[in-house]
């Protein structure tokens, strides 16, 4: 009766997870080096979800498999007075593009939201269930 709730909280932990990668995404959308400094930009990220539970995939809810990197390839813009330019004025960026992370945040923000909503319409009926048995 309970494994509802269970459901619900899987789908908010999936969906705060891609959140997070996509903020990560825009916040390094003109990154031109990596950490350690090397002329590499960041490679957006992207969340694999799969069904069912991380420990148990045949039961129900969702669960993250993986954070992937998306290799497409980098965006390259002529700036030859950018200190990150090659030998021919190229500058590699991300391969984020700003626009599809935005639709993909809001799909996983009404997915967040659609959750709440779920487990709150659940804690209601169980809330009206025991008023019934009291």
């Amino acid at each position: 009766m309970f494994n509802i709730l269970d459901i619900g909280a899987a789908g908010l932990t999936a969906q705060r997870v891609r959140m997070d990668t996509i903020a990560g995404n825009v916040l390094n959308a003109e990154t031109t080096r990596n950490e350690a400094g090397e002329r590499v930009p960041y490679r957006r990220r992207f969340v694999v979800l799969e069904p069912g539970d991380a420990n148990d995939p045949r039961g129900p809810g969702v669960h993250v498999a993986q954070v992937g990197l998306d290799s497409s390839p980098f965006q390259k813009r002529y700036e030859p007075g950018h200190v990150d330019a090659d030998a021919d004025g190229y500058v590699l960026y991300p391969n984020v593009h700003l626009p599809m992370e935005f639709a993909n945040m809001l799909e996983a923000s009404r997915a967040y939201e659609a959750s709440i909503t779920m487990m709150e319409t659940t804690k209601a009926m169980l809330n009206s269930s025991l008023r019934l048995l009291a």
